[in-house]
């Protein structure tokens, strides 16, 4: 499967942005899970986001909720990361991720195998 990852930009702090991700090529079944993670400089990478197809559902990191929300566009096989109230904090390259099949540990970067390119996001303060 092919993640194609784009709207990143820069932004000032307390703005919003809008992150989306399609996947294309061998398709998964139902139950498979698409998400963000990013990762800043000298920092590991870490969960942000993550859609269970099967369910319709999302799920977010607790330093993003209440911010940040995962979206899905089911006919396009697109997942969308909704960023408002953006913080210096959130600058990071985001990449887009999927996995073929819903994990509980799905914050785990280690389960993921399928990477987009990155998009980068600065927020500037």
């Amino acid at each position: 499967v092919q993640l194609q990852a784009s709207g990143g930009g820069l932004v000032q702090a307390g703005g919003s942005l809008r992150l989306s991700c399609a996947a294309s090529g061998r398709t998964f079944g139902n139950n498979y899970a698409m998400g963000w993670f990013r990762q800043a400089p000298g920092k590991e990478r870490e969960f942000v986001a993550a859609f269970r197809w099967s369910l319709n559902r999302g799920y977010v990191a607790d330093s993003v909720k209440g911010r940040f929300t995962i979206s899905r566009d089911y006919a396009k096989n697109t997942v969308f990361l909704q960023m408002n109230s953006l913080k210096a904090e959130d600058t990071a390259v985001y990449y887009c991720t999927a996995r073929a099949s819903w994990t509980v540990d799905y914050t785990n970067v280690r389960h993921y195998d399928n990477w987009g390119q990155g998009t980068q996001v600065t927020v500037s303060s």
